[in-house]
């Protein structure tokens, strides 16, 4: 699907960087949710978005990559050694003619259409190219996720452009005042080459602290625009986010 940005047809893809090892929950993506593997719900959803010309996935793992060629032609195998989903889908997307690639992480199985729309959206009045790249935040509403490492939180400028992101709780509330924490969702639409640039770069200091990709974009310079959503993300990193997904499936 070409989307008409200012006379501009913008050919893009969704990629899904697909892990098998995971530290925090070892095969998640194979792991079932209401009858089918996480890995296979999230590629249905997004592919049912109908918002892309292709999607893909590209994984590490000959379980992961038999599991779905069996019912998606578009699914690629890694040659190298990635540590993080922005380098596995740059391997490919690099020799690709594309203009605009969304990274849907493996283990974001319920993303929606409108959320991923608002990504593609940014770059229609991005007359400058001055953004490099786009992603969604979420309001915390359950107060356990503000001090939960494995809730990422991100604090943003007046324009919604991302300052900083963090596993910890950010703003620290001195103050004890009344605050909004958001976090993280681990879907990223980018330009081709702040991507590939991405990938040609060597793991910068905070990103390897933090461990969170994310911040070598911010430490190379790049502009991160933020876009608020309410979908209510539920990205799977431990066995209680699995059931938590698990009864949200049966709830819908």
């Amino acid at each position: 699907m070409y989307f008409w940005i200012k006379t501009i047809a913008l050919k893009i893809i969704a990629m899904i960087p697909a892990r098998y090892d995971s530290k925090r929950l070892p095969g998640k993506l194979m792991m079932d949710l209401n009858g089918k593997s996480v890995i296979k719900t999230t590629l249905e959803n997004i592919v049912n978005t109908n918002l892309f010309d292709a999607v893909y996935v590209v994984t590490d793992s000959q379980i992961i990559y038999d599991h779905l060629k069996q019912f998606h032609q578009n699914v690629l195998i890694s040659n190298n050694e990635h540590i993080s989903g922005s380098d596995r889908i740059a391997e490919f997307a690099q020799e690709m003619e594309v203009d605009i690639i969304i990274n849907v992480q493996g283990d974001e199985p319920f993303i929606d259409t409108k959320s991923i729309r608002k990504l593609i959206d940014v770059f229609s009045n991005d007359d400058n190219k001055e953004i490099d790249l786009a992603s969604l935040m979420e309001e915390i509403k359950d107060e356990s996720e503000i001090n939960d490492p494995n809730t990422v939180k991100v604090i943003v400028d007046s324009n919604n452009f991302a300052i900083y992101f963090s596993r910890h709780s950010i703003p620290y509330n001195k103050s004890n005042k009344e605050i909004k924490y958001h976090k993280h969702i681990g879907v990223y639409a980018f330009r081709k080459n702040a991507l590939i640039e991405f990938y040609n770069s060597s793991p910068s200091r905070l990103e390897t602290i933090e461990n969170l990709e994310q911040l070598r974009y911010l430490e190379k310079g790049k502009n991160i625009k933020m876009v608020l959503t309410n979908f209510g993300s539920i990205g799977i990193d431990t066995m209680q986010d699995l059931n938590k997904a698990r009864l949200h499936n049966d709830k819908n």
